[in-house]
Order: structure tokens, then sequence, then C-alpha cells
């Protein structure tokens, strides 16, 4: 928003002088910020000090200790009982460690226990319900996200929305999973090629499709909302997109693969990069890329010869070159593309020096 446009609100009587003042003072502030970042920097906390990791062990402790718990006692009672009340616990603890500590370690481990916990009780219910797996499955996934969305809702922590989408994609998952499908896993690449080919699994592959689209666009809505990447719209943007980009590139990589080998999965990465480069997304490239090596690796591992190892030293000197020069190749990308929507709410661009 510009000065004109703060003026003007003030001149319809929409917002206050005091409240455009307090507006613009938060725009510098936040453009501020993010200029004593380094051009090449991505931000991104997994804890802030070592008193996290420590707390987040003897949460892990705890968890452990609520397993044994279980494996020792069992019963439906039990079974059902304490789950639900692990999940209500780190509810309860999450206000002290999330809402007033603000510590993402710990507050992560407690978002995990509580979606575990959701789900161990739904499937423990349902199954002694009498339902079948396949609903049993659907069911407790879906339940689950519902449950990590009212965590998002409550608790604001990035982190729960890699949870939600986790459960998302499990439910859908065991909605278009066939026992061939399963099985498929179970008989080596040539199984797992076929399982995630739009031609010869179709709903499979194309279910991991729509969810990695569903996951990007949910990932670019919470980024074009922060672009200078200050504030939790785009740390749960950062875990969207680590979701996004495995499943975009493992049904497109596994499809191309199949219909015209390594050339067209080469392509597909640089097509992946530079959709990166345009939404300044490391992750997204990083997760895409990690998939596809393993991919490469597999299918020429599985022939005689060393030459899959070749092939992983050029995908490390690739990422180590677009790392190394990420600033200027992106500024070169977004001088090159026309003006299309939302190209001004993306994270801004500099020089190509």
């Amino acid at each position: 928003m510009t000065p004109e446009d703060l003026r003007a609100a003030v001149a319809a009587g929409i917002v206050t002088e005091a409240q455009a003042a307090s507006l613009s003072a938060l725009a510098n502030d936040r453009s501020g910020k993010r200029a004593t970042l380094p051009a090449e920097d991505e931000p991104f906390e997994f804890f802030r000090g070592f008193s996290e990791i420590f707390i987040s062990i003897g949460l892990v402790i705890l968890l452990v200790g609520v397993t044994a718990l279980l494996a020792a006692f069992g019963g439906f009672a039990l079974l059902t009982l304490v789950p639900l009340a692990t999940a209500a616990i780190a509810w309860w603890w999450a206000g002290y460690f999330t809402l007033k500590r603000r510590m993402t370690l710990p507050s992560m481990v407690l978002a995990t226990a509580f979606g575990i916990g959701i789900a161990i009780f739904v499937f423990t219910v349902l199954g002694n319900a009498g339902q079948d797996h396949r609903m049993t499955a659907i069911l407790g996934f879906a339940l689950s996200a519902f449950a990590m969305v009212a965590w998002y809702r409550r608790f604001r922590l990035p982190f729960s929305a890699f949870l939600t989408g986790g459960f998302v994609l499990a439910a859908i998952y065991a909605f278009t999973a066939s026992a061939s499908n399963l099985a498929g896993l179970f008989t080596g690449f040539q199984g797992y090629r076929s399982l995630f080919d739009l031609g010869e699994s179709p709903a499979f592959a194309s279910a991991t499709l729509v969810f990695g689209i569903g996951a990007f666009l949910t990932g670019m809505w919470f980024d074009i909302r922060d672009p200078y990447r200050l504030g939790r719209y785009a740390a749960t943007a950062f875990w969207c997109h680590l979701l996004a980009a495995p499943a975009l590139v493992n049904t497109v990589a596994v499809t191309l693969l199949n219909g015209g080998g390594i050339g067209f999965l080469t392509i597909a990465l640089v097509l992946i990069t530079v959709l990166a480069l345009v939404i300044d997304r490391r992750s997204f490239l990083t997760a895409a890329i990690a998939y596809i090596a393993i991919v490469i690796a597999w299918v020429m591992g599985e022939g005689a010869g060393t030459s899959w190892i070749f092939v992983l030293l050029a995908l490390g000197a690739f990422i180590t070159a677009i790392g190394t020069w990420w600033v200027q190749l992106r500024a070169k990308v977004m001088q090159m593309l026309p003006d299309f929507p939302g190209k001004s709410r993306l994270p801004p661009y500099g020089s190509t020096e």
C-alpha cells in the first residue's frame, strides 16, 4: 500500500489519521527488517537455542513413556482414552510453550503429538466399531486433518500446516489406493513407477498430482500475503511448498520417465527450477531435486555400472551453482518474464550483477 493509498483511505473515512500513521510505520518497519537480511536469505526458523532442543527431548521422552504405558496395559479403554488424553495434554501445554513462550521446536513436538493422538483415538474407535479398513483409514486421516486445522487456528503454528497436509494426503491415498497399488510398493522400482504413472494408475497418480497443485496454491496464498518473508504467513508457505514439491514431482517425474526417459526428466527439472526462481522458494526446489535425485539413482542403480554416481554429482553441482547465483538468476528470470497477475506481490528482485 502506497502513501497515496493511505491518504485516500483517510479522505474516504475508511481509516483515521492515527490508524494510517500506524499502518505506515508498520510497513516501513517490515521493509527495514527485510532490507537488513542478506539478499540470498530465505528466513527459516527450526529452533532458537539449545533450550528448545532440551525441552523437546523431554517432551519426546514423555511421549515414549505414554507409548510404553499403552504397550504394557493395552485394552480398549486405555487404547481409546490415553491417546485422547495425550492430545488434550499437548493442547494444554501448547498454550504455554506456543502462545506464551513462542518456542518453535517444542511447539512442533506438541503439534505432532496432538495429531498422532487424535489419529490413534479415531482409528481405535472406528476399528472397534466394526468399520472396514478403508473407511477407517479415510475417516481417521480426514478427522486428524480437521483437528490440525483447529490447532492452526488456535495456535497459528506454521508447522501444523505440514501435518494437516500430511493427513490430507494420507486420506486421499486411503480413498484411491487399491490392493494392486499397495502391492506395487513392494515389487521394486517397476511397481513404484506404475503406481505413480498417470497412464497406468490414473486414479492414484492423479490424486497425488491434485494434492500437489492444491498444496502449491495454498503455499502461494500465504506467500503473496507476506512477500518480504517476515511473518507467520511466509513460514506457513514454507511447509506447504515442502509438501507440494514432492507430490508434484512424484507424478510428473515418473510419468515423464516412463514416457521419455531421463531426457524428459531433465526438462522437468529445468522447468521446476524456473518456477522456484519465480516464487523465490529454495525449499520448493530442494524438495523437488531431492526426489528427482532419488528417482534417477534408483533407475540407474538397477543397471550395471556407476553412471548413477555421476548423475548425482551433476545434480550436486547444479544445486550448488543455483544456490550460489540465486539472486542474479532470479532477477534475470523476473526481468525476462512479462507482467502477469500477482507478479508485483512476489518477493522483490534486484540487480543481475
